[in-house]
């Protein structure tokens, strides 16, 4: 049966004091069930097949294909006609190795200039931060190009991380002792800044969260030390080490067993809305449990603090973490499209998302649904170095 949802109401967030007053969005949200679509994941030298582990980036090449990546510690390459025609499995890229770069890597965000070239962003988790007994890594973002459409890559290096003595490493958190990652980048309208939305696991409370840095769009081909954090109401902190100010402060500290955090931002331009759309996860403990998926709306990137409160989906939890809309039409990818597209989470869609002015009919609203406890498992769901 299919079962039609409208999103009219506001979630009351426990926003810290002194955090940003975030505006009431003016946009209407329906769900869809659709029939199902699955993103390929990987397969490694050992013949296993990957769950997908990050954001799925999706460009079109010049004969008019799509190209998906997918990653879980590496990335994954697949292409075909549309979402419903990829190659099954994705295959291993190649990443040209650097010395400073160790651990796992996950391309969460690309962009492909006009020139045909494909410019990607890596999350990378660092092995040993904490001992080399110790799972606990803390992310970081790094700059990728390439020349045959994401099948090999040149590794420009880390263009953002946390400042040094940020780490917590008696934390209790199951993963991150710290660190800057798990985001996604968007051009701005204008072809002036790249944008990263980036989550950030520092030691101090005041500086978790969902937060924003920018690149000059002039530095894609030599990015190292051009990106720029935004801080204290100013692009004023470097990409490499520098500090931050939170668009979604953290609720709970998520260094502490019952964290409470938004993480995870995916963020394209809707082109029906003529605004940017943010997407976010929700965790609820140490483990990252999802409490569900939230959503927010910005006209203006150079803004942090003009994002709208987020808003709650109106779908059932526990179906995994990665929330990200891609565009179903030609030239549509997870960073511009249309009024309509397929709402994914770690590489699957169940649903269709149509986006609405509120001037349009209105709807009849429906209670944000219930959530499932949190849960202290002790085998969490597999993510970074185990």
């Amino acid at each position: 049966m299919v079962v039609k949802t409208f999103i009219t109401l506001l979630f009351a967030l426990m926003i810290p004091a002194g955090a940003f007053k975030l505006t009431q969005s003016s946009v209407q949200v329906e769900v869809v069930e659709a029939p199902p679509l699955h993103l390929p994941g990987g397969r490694d030298g050992t013949g296993r097949i990957h769950t997908i582990d990050s954001n799925s980036p999706v460009e079109w090449d010049s004969n008019g294909q799509l190209v998906v990546f997918t990653s879980s510690q590496q990335p994954f390459r697949s292409s075909g006609p549309s979402l419903s025609f990829l190659s099954w499995p994705a295959q291993p890229v190649f990443i040209e190795a650097r010395a400073d770069v160790r651990g796992g890597q996950w391309i969460e965000a690309t962009y492909r200039s006009e020139d045909g070239r494909l410019y990607g962003w890596y999350h990378n988790e660092p092995p040993g931060l904490c001992g080399s007994s110790s799972r606990l890594t803390a992310p970081r973002i790094g700059a990728l190009v390439s020349e045959d459409d994401g099948q090999t890559w040149r590794n420009l290096g880390i263009v953002i991380d946390a400042p040094a003595g940020s780490l917590n490493c008696s934390t209790q958190n199951y993963y991150f002792a710290g660190g800057n990652g798990d985001f996604s980048v968007v051009l701005d309208q204008t072809q002036e800044y790249f944008y990263f939305f980036i989550s950030t696991y520092h030691r101090q409370f005041n500086e978790q969260g969902v937060a924003v840095a920018r690149m000059s769009f002039e530095d894609l081909d030599d990015p190292r030390g051009k990106v720029w954090k935004w801080y204290n109401s100013d692009w004023s902190e470097p990409g490499l080490g520098g500090r931050i100010t939170t668009t979604f402060p953290a609720m709970i500290d998520w260094h502490r067993s019952n964290a409470n955090a938004f993480w995870g931002a995916a963020v394209h331009f809707n082109t029906y809305l003529n605004r940017y759309v943010m997407l976010l996860n929700r965790a609820m403990d140490r483990n990252w449990a999802q409490e569900g998926i939230y959503i927010s709306y910005n006209g203006n990137l150079a803004d942090p603090q003009g994002w709208s409160v987020p808003e709650r989906l109106p779908i059932y939890q526990n179906l995994g973490w990665y929330p990200e809309v891609i565009g179903v039409n030609p030239g549509e990818t997870d960073k511009v499209l249309g009024q309509t597209g397929r709402l994914f989470m770690s590489g699957h869609s169940y649903w269709e998302i149509s986006f609405y002015p509120t001037d349009n009919p209105d709807p009849v609203a429906v209670p944000i649904p219930q959530r499932r406890p949190a849960t202290d498992a002790s085998t969490p769901p597999v993510r970074g170095n185990q």
